[in-house]
C-alpha cells in the first residue's frame, strides 16, 4: 500500500530531492529533466510522478521545505536585537552554502525570499506608518546582501558581515 508517509516513499521523495539539489548546482531550472533525476536516483519514471507533478512541482515542494527548515532553525531567537543574531545567521549560512544557493535559485520568481523581521525592531527604531514599506525593504536587502555573500564564495567572515548589516541598519 502506497500511503502517503509511508517510508519507502519518503525515502524516494528524500532520494529525488537530494538529486534535485545536486542538479541546481550546476545547472539551472530549466535545464533539468525528469529523466536527469531518474537516472540519478534509478528510481522510475512513475515513482516520480507519483509524488510531483512536475520539475516545477518538485521545485516548488523543495523550496517549501528549506523555507520550513530555516525557520525551525531560527524560530526561537531574535534575529537582530542584538548583533549576536546576525552573527548566528551568517555563521550558518557560511556553513550551508549548498541549502542557501538552493534555496535562492528555487526563487525565480523573486516572490519567497528568506523572511526574517521582527516588527518589534521597527517599534524600537521607532519606524511609524507605512510599516510594510519597511518591512519589504529591509527583507529585500537583507536577501540581496546574503545572495551577494554567497556568489563571492561567503569570503568576507560571519562576523564582517554581521558588522555590514549593522552599519546598513543603522546608517539610516
Amino acid at each position: 500500500m502506497n500511503t502517503k508517509n509511508n517510508k519507502r516513499r519518503r525515502e524516494s521523495q528524500e532520494k529525488i530531492e537530494k538529486a534535485f539539489i545536486n542538479l541546481l548546482q550546476t545547472r539551472e531550472l530549466k535545464e533539468i529533466t525528469v529523466s536527469d533525476i531518474i537516472k540519478l536516483t534509478g528510481l522510475n519514471r512513475s515513482t516520480f510522478y507519483a509524488n510531483y507533478i512536475d520539475i516545477y512541482d518538485l521545485a516548488d515542494k523543495t523550496r517549501e521545505t528549506l523555507e520550513n527548515e530555516f525557520t525551525r532553525l531560527f524560530a526561537d531567537y531574535d534575529y537582530f536585537n542584538e548583533r549576536s543574531g546576525a552573527l548566528k545567521m551568517f555563521t550558518h549560512i557560511r556553513e550551508n552554502q549548498i541549502f542557501y544557493n538552493t534555496y535562492f535559485k528555487l526563487c525565480y520568481d523573486d516572490r519567497h525570499l528568506i523572511s526574517i523581521y521582527d516588527p518589534k525592531r521597527a517599534e524600537k527604531e521607532q519606524i511609524e506608518g507605512n510599516i510594510r514599506y519597511h518591512i519589504e525593504f529591509f527583507r529585500n536587502g537583507l536577501n540581496a546582501i546574503i545572495k551577494l555573500w554567497l556568489a563571492g564564495g561567503c569570503q568576507e567572515s560571519p562576523e564582517e558581515m554581521a558588522e555590514v548589516l549593522k552599519q546598513e541598519y543603522r546608517g539610516r
